[in-house]
């Protein structure tokens, strides 16, 4: 008999590179060490925090004898899939008025980008499409790239994003890449809070984006892992989105509740679905409903029936919007006082972009040696590519975060 495994030839694959960061940050035993890696909110004690209103809901759910584990739809649950859709286009969105819009309940955001590709790798621009170019931001959730790939399709490209010089939206480039690219690719779009780097287009850069995709017949697939986290504004934060179905676009938004709703281990996602008119919407969903078939039957409903509870309770929606505020607002805060702290300390350069950014996450601008450098001398992780999450900044730790980026900065060039 062979001693040999007959999975002996399987490499290991590398460790994904934020858990990885977090593991090592869990084995640092140095007192003063900063997680700036991890994609959670955290309280100013750097804990997670369970909103107030979800755990009202829990209570009601526990409480509710009408309730049992039998399954779900195989799209997910009804009131759940209309709120999310709901809550994405408003209230008074005409496309939802006009029965043109559905949902797919997914796991997570990711899930939901995981569906919504694998539908457009059979069903777009001719079938069983692998060529068609997925056009990604330089620099994207890394998460992205590997979705579209995983779903088979062959040519994923990047778009100008970041200009590393000014800090800002290269406008200019992105607006270039679409002119250029191929007709009816696949362009995913950050519909707020651009990970990693929070730097969003302003509503005027928007119309522009939009007019040339509508022109040159480009899709638009809506990643919305921030709604109302950016800015504490649900209806602020989902403009880009509603903007482009008031244009007439057919598109996909792949909703995440992990973030504003703090249901990171729920999986909670939504997959909206807007298309030309009803007839070809029911076409869609009964397409997405045998991919979903194979991919996990159907979706769990702790999660859902939490969401769905709270959006479509005009006094618990309201209570929750309250929640996200307290969220966004604290981040807000950190934003406000590293910047100030950092140019009191007369830290060379600019930090006008650590507000002028949004969201959860903060392109700082340091280079991998400085990153290294925060990490191995000062205990302070956070990723290669210099995003750190303005949620692990506490107003006990901020001082020393402060005086580690000013020292990475003078010392490591």
């Amino acid at each position: 008999t062979s001693t040999m495994s007959i999975f002996s030839d399987v490499p290991q694959a590398p460790p994904v590179a934020v858990f990885k960061l977090t593991a090592d940050f869990r084995e640092d035993s140095h007192p003063q060490k900063v997680n700036l890696g991890v994609g959670a909110y955290r309280t100013d004690d750097c804990l997670p925090w369970v909103l107030p209103v979800v755990k009202k809901v829990e209570r009601l759910i526990v409480e509710d004898d009408s309730l049992n584990h039998e399954y779900l739809p195989i799209l997910g649950l009804p009131e759940f899939r209309s709120a999310s859709s709901k809550v994405a286009l408003g209230d008074d969105s005409a496309a939802i008025q006009e029965n043109r819009v559905g949902g797919v309940q997914a796991l997570g955001g990711t899930g939901a980008l995981r569906i919504g590709a694998e539908f457009l790798r059979r069903w777009y621009n001719g079938v069983n499409n692998t060529a068609t170019p997925v056009y990604v931001s330089a620099p994207t959730w890394e998460n992205h790239n590997s979705v579209f790939a995983d779903a088979g399709f062959k040519d994923i490209r990047p778009y100008h994003y970041w200009d590393a010089a000014k800090r800002g939206l290269d406008i200019t480039g992105l607006l270039d890449d679409l002119e250029t690219a191929p007709e009816r690719s696949i362009f995913v779009l950050h519909a707020c809070a651009h990970n990693p780097t929070g730097t969003d287009p302003n509503q005027e850069e928007w119309k522009k984006i939009a007019e040339i995709m509508k022109r040159r017949n480009l899709f638009v697939f809506f990643d919305s892992a921030y709604q109302g986290f950016a800015s504490g504004s649900l209806d602020k934060d989902a403009w880009a989105i509603r903007y482009f179905v008031s244009e007439g676009f057919e598109l996909f938004v792949a909703q995440s509740f992990s973030k504003n709703f703090g249901l990171y281990n729920e999986r909670v996602g939504n997959l909206t679905v807007v298309a030309h008119d009803n007839e070809n919407l029911t076409r869609i969903l009964s397409q997405m409903e045998k991919i979903v078939r194979t991919t996990w039957s159907n979706p769990p409903s702790q999660g859902a029936r939490i969401v769905s509870k709270t959006l479509n309770c005009p006094e618990l929606f309201a209570e929750w919007k309250g929640n996200v505020k307290t969220m966004a607002d604290r981040v807000l805060l950190m934003r406000d006082q590293l910047k100030a702290k950092l140019q009191g300390l007369g830290t060379p350069g600019t930090w006008d972009h650590i507000t002028q950014q949004i969201g959860m996450f903060s392109f700082t601008g340091l280079n991998p040696k400085q990153v290294e450098f925060m990490i191995k001398e000062r205990h302070v992780y956070l990723m290669a590519s210099g995003r750190i999450n303005m949620c692990g900044l506490t107003s006990k730790n901020i001082d020393y975060v402060a005086q580690s980026i000013h020292e990475a900065v003078t010392k490591v060039q």
